[in-house]
């Protein structure tokens, strides 16, 4: 039973990343622009100018200057919520990924990853304001685990004390 568990997590999460990447990556790119990016024979006049490399700058702007709500709301609840389920998953599927800093590392990297690879093929903008959130939304993601975890680890104790050993 416990090999069929961990192949649906392994499935969910290749099917989570693809969907993931989908989203990021290539949310508005045909398939001839994408190949000019992976050439680099597109246009890169304005690709350095259009990034942000401050922490906090583009939190803030969505947060307190940005008139627009959906614009607001699908930068910065979106940045978190899509990675929640990385954060859920990964402790599910390894016992290395226990920890909350194991989680928010490897969340981390994912992250910078994608940010990476818009910073270098000009797939979007890199922003490290996404960073921030994206490694916020997979701690977010963990909690649950941890929660359910500690419930079930209370519960064994609870019967080992009470003399109900298996």
């Amino acid at each position: 039973m416990k090999i069929v568990i961990k192949v649906g997590l392994i499935i969910a999460l290749c099917f989570y990343l693809l969907v993931l990447s989908k989203l990021i990556l290539f949310k508005h790119i045909t398939i001839p622009d994408i190949i000019a990016h992976f050439t680099f024979s597109s246009d890169e006049s304005q690709h350095w100018s259009s990034h942000n490399y401050i922490p906090f700058k583009t939190i803030t702007n969505y947060l307190f200057f940005a008139n627009n709500l959906h614009v607001r709301v699908e930068n910065l609840v979106g940045n978190i919520v899509g990675f929640i389920p990385f954060g859920f998953i990964l402790p599910l599927l390894s016992r290395k990924f226990i920890s909350i800093k194991r989680v928010t590392l490897a969340t981390c990297c994912l992250s910078l990853t994608f940010e990476l690879l818009q910073l270098i093929f000009g797939f979007g903008s890199f922003d490290v304001d996404d960073l921030i959130l994206n490694t916020l939304g997979g701690m977010i993601g963990y909690i649950p685990v941890k929660l359910i975890g500690m419930y079930t680890n209370r519960g064994r104790e609870q019967q080992k004390s009470n003399g109900f050993n298996r």
